[in-house]
């Protein structure tokens, strides 16, 4: 697994409700911190309306046991602590019935007290870094319309939008699919 880990000091304010930014430390995922993420990850997905029923990440079998699909090979999550509480996370692994040369990013959510800090766009950053590293050349995603915030920072970053799936997630209502290539 990979060794990279970031603590970030704040003393601005948050761009979403003008409260002090809270310092947050961005780690590896470890086994201890699959139900913390799962908590984040259902609350998150709740706030937005995106239910299991509808073929979004939340429903994946996966989430109570991130740690194990992460530890893999060619892959990686990292958490976002503040406090020592768990309050976000994302990363990436090989597309599920993609070529070794394309990667997903993957569950990048994040908890209200750390959004407009910048701190999705350094998790997407490591996880492009950690992928051409991996010899990825493509990173893939889906989302949905609701998250208009995520869309502009994946588009900010080089993300461009395609018509058609690439592998298979499972995530039948992410009807917004991108891709970046390097």
């Amino acid at each position: 697994m990979p060794t990279h880990n970031i603590t970030l000091s704040h003393n601005s304010t948050s761009t979403n409700n003008n409260s002090p930014c809270p310092d947050y430390h961005l780690r590896l995922i470890q086994p201890a911190d699959n139900p913390a993420i799962a908590r984040v990850i259902r609350a998150v997905s709740a706030e937005h309306g995106l239910t299991a029923d509808k073929g979004f990440a939340v429903a994946d079998p996966i989430l109570d046991s991130l740690y194990s699909v992460y530890s893999q090979p060619r892959s990686a999550y990292w958490v976002v602590e503040v406090a020592g509480e768990i309050v976000g996370g994302g990363g990436v692994s090989p597309l599920a019935g993609g070529d070794k040369y394309t990667c997903e990013l993957q569950k990048i959510y994040l908890s209200s007290v750390v959004r407009g800090q910048g701190v999705a766009k350094k998790i997407v950053l490591m996880s492009l870094e950690f992928a051409r590293q991996q010899g990825y050349q493509r990173c893939y995603l889906e989302t949905t319309a609701q998250l208009q915030a995520a869309i502009k920072l994946y588009e900010k970053l080089g993300f461009e939008t395609i018509d058609a799936p690439l592998g298979n997630t499972g995530h039948g209502d992410c009807e917004i699919r991108m891709l970046k290539t390097w």
